[in-house]
Parts: C-alpha cells; structure tokens; sequence
C-alpha cells in the first residue's frame, strides 16, 4: 500500500543510494557523465514527491505538480556546487519548491497581467531577502524601499496573485453540518430598512418561530456571522445553521 505510481513512475522501486554512491554520481554527472546524471535524478524522484505532498490540497493535478518538480530538480543538479559543504538534497528542495510556485502563480484561475506578476514576484523575493538579513518580518514599507515601488502597487500586486476561495468551500464539518467560507462573511449592506420595505418578505419572517426568527434578523438584517449569532443567542453554531436552513426553506414555501 506504500507504492506509489505516479507519471508511470512507480516511486516504492526507485534506486536508494548511500551517502558515497550519492557523491560519486554527482562529481561524474558534473564531469558529463549522462548515465551517472540520469540516475542521481532518478534516485531523488521520491524527494521530488515529498515536496509534491506539500502543495496537493491546492487542487493542482499531482501529475502536473511532479513534473514540474522534475524540472526544479534537474535545475538544482545543474546549478549544484560540489565543492560547498551542502547536502544536494538540502541544495534541491528549496529550488523544487520554488519551481512549483512559480507554476501555481503563473497558472492561478484569475489571469493576472505580467507587469502585476513581476510587481509580487519582486516584492516576495525582497520580503524573503530581508527576512534573512534582519531575521525579522519585513513590512510592506520596507520592501518597498528595497525595490522602488509604490506601497500601494506591491499591495495590489501581491493581492492580485492569490488563489480565489470559493464561498462554498468547506472550513469546518462535524459529521453532519458543514461550516462553509459564506457562513463566516459578514454582509454589512444588508439592512433591516431594505428587508422591510419588502411587504411580501417581511411577512414571510414574521410567519417563523420566534427563535428561526431571531437568527433570521441578526443574520441578515445586521450581518452577523454564524458564530457572532450562536453566543448572541447562547447556542451551538450547528444549531444556528440548522435554524437558519429551516427558517430559508419556509420562507420560500411561502413565496412559491
């Protein structure tokens, strides 16, 4: 149960060198050696699929994700000093990883101009430069003194690259009610003035009981969330959303 076939590579038969053999095939594939080359990639594949792990709940295809970490690894034996005094897997993951963000950013749902993506790539490359040099969390004033760009534009910049949520997506479940992104954004436009001038609707909320009601009024005439509405009225936010659910499914009997 611990194979793993991936691109039609099967990972659990994949050479494992020791530290020695490692050493040799690199100073031979840094002489030009192809076949010592081909088999230090191949003996890092499973390293490649660690790294691979980390990004799978982006919903990427892990085919995809695999491939591109390939690639991060072959740059990583290309660019690989044997003279340091450096792991090549020490060397390798952080250019694997960086490989597979640079595909995730470039290939996000929302297309985002180039100018944009260059703005946040710099921006983050700043960000992790002065984060080593002064040990510390660069602000957004820093980094834009590091590069010369407005504050403003790294921020949108940076805004623009970052992967949508759906507001159907699921952020807690107990077993039977599933807490979703929407449940916890509150909805300040909503006023109880607009649900009033509404004869047909406010009718409707009056027809519920008085809890159902309640949770009705603090949900959408003040734009409460689930969790604001459950210590309002003293009870589990499971229960809350159960209400609210019996309480929509009435109002739209009444309606039909």
């Amino acid at each position: 149960m611990y194979k793993v076939q991936i691109c039609g590579v099967n990972t659990a038969k994949l050479p494992v060198l020791d530290n020695r053999e490692k050493e040799e095939l690199l100073i031979r594939a840094k002489e030009g050696d192809a076949k010592a080359r081909d088999k230090i990639i191949r003996c890092n594949l499973r390293l490649v699929l660690s790294v691979v792990q980390r990004f799978i709940q982006n919903g990427e295809d892990p085919d995809d994700l695999f491939q591109i970490g390939c690639i991060g690894l072959i740059k990583a034996l290309d660019n690989f000093d044997i003279s340091l005094n450096v792991k090549f897997s020490t060397y390798a993951v952080p250019m694997i990883m960086g490989e597979i963000r640079r595909f995730l950013r470039d290939n996000g749902q929302i297309r985002v101009s180039r100018s944009l993506r260059d703005t946040a790539y710099k921006a983050i490359y700043a960000r992790e430069r002065l984060a080593k040099e002064k040990q510390k969390e660069p602000t957004i004033g820093e980094i834009a003194a590091e590069i010369g760009i407005d504050k403003k534009d790294i921020v949108f910049a940076l805004d623009a690259i970052q992967s949508p949520v759906s507001l159907f997506e699921p952020v807690y479940s107990n077993g039977k009610d599933t807490l979703y992104v929407m449940d916890q954004i509150s909805d300040n436009k909503s006023t109880e003035e607009k649900w009033i001038n509404n004869i047909a609707l406010r009718e409707a909320v009056s027809r519920l009981p008085e809890r159902e009601r309640e949770i009705i009024r603090l949900r959408f005439f003040d734009g409460k969330t689930q969790m604001e509405v459950a210590e309002m009225v003293n009870i589990s936010q499971a229960q809350v959303s159960r209400l609210e659910k019996s309480a929509l499914r009435s109002m739209r009997k009444y309606f039909e």
